[in-house]
């Protein structure tokens, strides 16, 4: 086994190389001798913003301005301006993205627009095809939109899916980054290959929103969703968002149709017509304390580039593994994570047979990451704010522990 010093060297260097480094100083995190943060892929970094921000909103816009806020501080409009500066971190132009709800919320919304699209072109869309390793939600939303539509919920692994498309299909639903391992599944022509069998394609983008390049525009994506508190840090419980094609909007049928995506809001009419463009996503009045901190904390994508951050993503995960194959013992862990680039995330998944009490142990050491039942320990890497040298220091102390 190589020196740790050596190692350590590397993770000098490539820190003095980083061009991201000064995002550091944008999050509140422990100084250098405190903990490695490597839980980014659950919970984001705090950004240095936020307080004061949300401080403003509670004690000025809400506390002095109360209802004027409404209009005279922009809260009405917030879904669809913070939508507007998500858009470019996942590949969409503006007008195509409404900010609001949860991510459980939005795939219930998706995926029944989805249907409801597919069965309005012609007979026999009845069936539903869901990522069978999907985080469990989006199974439980699935099933509900399968029976609700009508349709047959049928789970299949997302290298399964062009063979498992017919004429049935209605609509796909899979995860971009797959939350266990962190293997990167090929959106491109997965939703090129659900088009081809005339389905509609909802992709599920918490786990590669603000990690890395997404495409929607680009890729023909009918309709996607995600979260906001991981690697776009806007806070624990921050709203979800879901988008829509701007060809489709005017054809998306919310099976929520809230006060908040009529055509009329203030109008108070009985009966329901949607609004135009991303506004339909709407439902019911946006929480804004938390919409608010979220556009706070997306201020730290400013000057920044998703392929900067793809970058230093792949140099990150490199490194750590170059590191666990140097210092932990052989045998001890296994990398569930795939190794050719276009097939990872921007976390690290390891077997080990006794994982759970292995991640307490590296907490109480200050190296943070999580455990996934049975025997997983997942690192998730920021790129804005994990440098190199944690990454050496969260494998060393990983190869310490189970030593």
């Amino acid at each position: 086994m190589s020196e740790p010093t050596e190692l350590t060297q590397k993770a000098e260097k490539l820190d003095a190389g980083d061009e991201l480094a000064s995002k550091r100083a944008e999050f509140v995190l422990d100084g250098p001798e405190g903990a490695v943060y490597l839980d980014g892929n659950s919970l984001g970094a705090l950004p240095v913003a936020v307080p004061g921000r949300v401080a403003d909103v509670v004690g000025r816009q809400w506390g002095e301005m109360r209802i004027r806020s409404w209009t005279e501080s922009g809260w009405w409009t917030a879904p669809e301006r913070i939508g507007d500066r998500i858009a470019p971190l996942v590949g969409a132009a503006a007008g195509q993205i409404v900010v609001g709800d949860s991510t459980s919320v939005n795939v219930f919304k998706a995926l029944v627009g989805a249907v409801r699209l597919a069965q309005e072109t012609g007979p026999g869309r009845d069936e539903i095809l869901v990522d069978a390793t999907t985080f469990p939600t989006d199974g439980y939303i699935a099933g509900s939109a399968a029976r609700m539509t009508g349709c047959a919920l049928r789970p299949v692994e997302p290298s399964e899916v062009p063979g498992a498309l017919g004429e049935r299909t209605a609509a796909v639903l899979l995860n971009h980054v797959d939350y266990r391992t962190g293997r990167l599944h090929d959106l491109p022509s997965l939703t090129a290959a659900v088009h081809a069998a005339g389905a509609y394609a909802v992709w599920d983008l918490c786990h590669s929103a603000g990690a890395l390049p997404v495409g929607l525009d680009a890729h023909g994506v009918d309709l996607a969703v995600g979260c906001t508190y991981k690697y776009l840090n806007g806070g624990p419980g921050s709203p979800a968002y879901l988008y829509v094609r701007a060809d489709l909007q005017d054809r998306f049928d919310s099976p929520l149709p809230g006060w908040n995506s009529h055509a009329e809001p203030f109008g108070m009419r009985s009966a329901y017509t949607p609004a135009e463009g991303a506004v339909r996503g709407r439902v019911g009045t946006p929480d804004i304390l938390s919409m608010l901190a979220l556009e706070a904390a997306l201020e730290v994508w400013d000057g920044v580039t998703v392929e900067t951050v793809r970058a230093k993503s792949l140099a990150l995960t490199d490194f750590f593994l170059e590191c666990v194959g140097e210092y932990v013992p052989e045998g001890r862990v296994e990398c569930l994570t795939p190794l050719p680039h276009a097939e990872r995330g921007s976390q690290v998944a390891l077997r080990c047979a006794d994982a759970g009490p292995v991640m307490r142990r590296l907490i109480d050491r200050g190296v943070v990451g999580d455990f996934r039942h049975p025997d997983v320990l997942r690192f998730g890497f920021t790129p804005l704010y994990v440098g190199f040298a944690d990454v050496e220091r969260a494998a060393r102390v990983l190869a310490e522990e189970l030593r």
